[in-house]
């Protein structure tokens, strides 16, 4: 694999996980999911730092982008955890997407592909200032499309990971390759010997 092979690779796989975080960020915004909203930002930034770190050959910032995207492959690992009610988790319980702020859902509970939502008027389970509803028809239900959606996430880390670490590396091997305090000892460079004008004669003194 080629160094210019690694790069452009990278750039790819950083553009796809920016758009792919961008589309996420309408549909958690619509469904007012604060803590995905906020997750989803920092990813953005840190696509964007990579994307940067990777055309200026800065290997620092890709060793930032692939640490954060260990963190992002756990947060997604959380999402599906949460959505599949892994463990103790419970969507009709934990409000954790809201930061408890809300009992808004996933924006594709109400809105996913075949979903009919009909209100429950003059129902007693609504809290103040809420309605509810029965959602049916589903083609999808919204907790796979939430699913599906992380899975293609650190899907996309995965990769991003890889290729993050390789260029990294080479990018560190050459910086090492060259000594930029010593300028260019590596290639036996040395400095031009003053030389004297002056040619010297014999010095004759009588006795």
């Amino acid at each position: 694999m080629g160094r210019c092979n690694g790069r452009c690779t990278l750039v790819g796989f950083c553009c796809l996980q920016l758009i792919a975080a961008l589309e996420r960020q309408i549909f958690d915004f619509l469904g007012y999911q604060w803590a995905p909203i906020l997750a989803n930002f920092l990813h953005i930034m840190a696509v964007i730092l990579g994307i940067f770190g990777t055309i200026q050959y800065r290997s620092k910032y890709l060793i930032l982008y692939a640490v954060w995207l260990v963190l992002w492959v756990g947060w997604n690992a959380f999402i599906i955890c949460f959505y599949l009610e892994v463990g103790h988790l419970s969507q009709d319980r934990d409000f954790i997407m809201t930061f408890n702020t809300s009992l808004h859902r996933s924006w594709w509970m109400e809105n996913g592909p075949g979903c009919l939502v009909t209100p429950v008027l003059n129902s007693k389970l609504a809290p103040e200032d809420h309605h509810v509803i029965t959602v049916s028809g589903c083609l999808l239900d919204y907790q796979y499309i939430e699913v599906v959606s992380s899975a293609a996430q650190i899907f996309l880390a995965l990769f991003g990971f890889v290729y993050a670490c390789y260029v990294s590396k080479v990018f560190l091997e050459e910086e090492d390759s060259f000594d930029f305090i010593g300028g260019f000892d590596s290639y036996g460079y040395q400095a031009p010997q003053k030389t004297s004008h002056l040619q010297l004669q014999p010095l004759y003194t009588s006795g």
